[in-house]
């Protein structure tokens, strides 16, 4: 008999041979003799031993790898980790589970000698861990399988003394994946947390948050909240999970107030916010949503992705309304969102605040020259606005150049439109009422106006 393959193969085991020799022998039908053949080479394939996924990123995260300034590369190591894990939780999710938890136990160690104060690295470890414990969480396990993930976990919880894993506790019910795992972890923490809040004494557990989360996970809602009654403040980090055990249970209108009742000098406003226009979103009541948190609940680090973020939640509103409305929630500092009017292209508004609120010269001087072009009455506006900023001392760490600039952006645009006399006029008025620091932009364009 011969076994027929493509390239270098290992040859079937002899046991395996002697029992399609059988079968062959039995048969003397060719056809049949053919389908055992192919039978036999997929058979030898499937028990082919697969060779252990060697994982790249633990030789990167070594103990102290990492010195004061090494936040930077720390951050990148962190992006390619979770690129590697999420690759290979794809094809096999324990195996990519087991690289989550390794990375989850070698951080803290790796990043301890890392100056953090620019907060980068903080960052990077919170989305880390959020993203880690999605896939945790998801992976489908057994009870002992799962308790040794969560061994593991809880010894590189508590053996973090950066708080680098934090955000590790409010996860810890999704993590047991049971609510009967839940509850036995419950069950474990549930006295220390009553210890550490008793008045005799208030001291602090690391686990009171973890035991939040597994009764609420457990659906054990009535002793969470007999529980959070016995905190000694107020604080979101604990009400949180009141609020999730309140809606769990379908009331919804209790669940507002219990939230609204946990602001707190100290609290995160934002999340709060948050909470509370998803619980009125989720009872249909999305008019009153917007009007009381949907301005603060959005709030991101840019003008346009705040009004992106509520025009995608609310896209009944008008584009125009919301726009207003960001800008009146701002007095005093309307100017921030010209860029998001040019941006959205409401010319008539972003040209509104630009003359009415002190806006950055550099951004306007940037608006005139890119509609120059295709929008000159919008980029004259731009140009005279940021002259009127700069005479009035605005602007961050401008230049002559800059009040230059805006000058001969001004005169283009005037003479696109056949307004040169208008325009001249407006700047020498406002050059004229100069208030910049020692008259500098009188200095600059003094001896340009007397040549007009």
């Amino acid at each position: 008999m011969l076994f027929i393959g493509r390239g270098k193969q290992k040859a079937p085991r002899p046991k395996v041979i002697k029992a399609f020799a059988q079968v062959l022998a039995v048969t003397a039908n060719k056809a049949i003799s053919v389908i055992a053949l192919a039978n036999l080479s997929t058979y030898c394939k499937m028990k082919k031993r697969t060779p252990p996924h060697q994982w790249t990123f633990p030789s990167r995260f070594r103990a102290r790898a990492y010195g004061w300034r090494g936040s930077k590369l720390a951050c990148q190591r962190i992006r390619e980790a979770i690129s590697e894990i999420k690759k290979v939780y794809r094809k096999d999710p324990i195996l990519g589970v087991e690289g989550a938890i390794r990375l989850i136990e070698k951080m803290s160690p790796a990043f301890e000698q890392i100056d953090t104060s620019s907060g980068a690295l903080g960052i990077a470890t919170y989305n880390a861990v959020e993203t880690l414990v999605k896939l945790i969480s998801e992976a489908p396990a057994d009870y002992q399988t799962r308790d040794q993930w969560l061994d593991r976990l809880w010894t590189a919880y508590q053996a973090d003394g950066y708080g680098l894993l934090d955000n590790l506790e409010e996860h810890w019910g999704e993590l047991c994946g049971f609510p009967e795992v839940a509850s036995r972890w419950a069950d474990d923490l549930i006295w220390p947390t009553k210890l550490s809040w008793a008045e005799e004494v208030r001291s602090y557990f690391r686990g009171t948050i973890a035991c939040l989360s597994c009764l609420c996970a457990a659906r054990r809602y009535q002793e969470l909240m007999e529980l959070l009654e016995l905190a000694p403040y107020l604080s979101w980090h604990y009400r949180q999970f009141g609020v999730r055990a309140l809606v769990a249970r379908g009331q919804k209108a209790e669940a507002l107030k219990y939230a609204q009742a946990s602001y707190g000098l100290n609290d995160p406003k934002l999340l709060i916010d948050q909470t509370c226009e998803d619980i009125l979103l989720s009872s249909g009541l999305a008019e009153e949503a917007y009007q009381r948190y949907a301005l603060s609940a959005n709030a991101k680090h840019t003008g346009i992705a705040t009004f992106r973020a509520i025009a995608q939640k609310y896209p009944h509103k008008d584009k125009a309304e919301i726009l207003k409305d960001l800008i009146a929630s701002t007095p005093g500092a309307e100017g921030r969102w010209f860029a998001t009017a040019k941006e959205l292209g409401f010319y008539e508004i972003a040209i509104a605040i630009a003359r009415h609120s002190p806006c950055e010269p550099k951004t306007l001087n940037r608006a005139a020259k890119d509609y120059l072009a295709v929008n000159p009455h919008f980029a004259l506006d731009s140009a005279w606005s940021s002259l009127k900023w700069l005479a009035e001392g605005y602007g961050y760490e401008v230049t002559g150049l800059d009040v230059l600039e805006a000058f001969e952006l001004a005169s283009q645009a005037a003479e696109k439109l056949g307004r040169v006399e208008e325009v001249n006029v407006i700047i020498g008025k406002i050059v004229g009422e100069d208030k910049s620091p020692g008259m500098f932009v009188k200095k600059i364009l003094g001896s340009r106006l007397k040549m007009i």
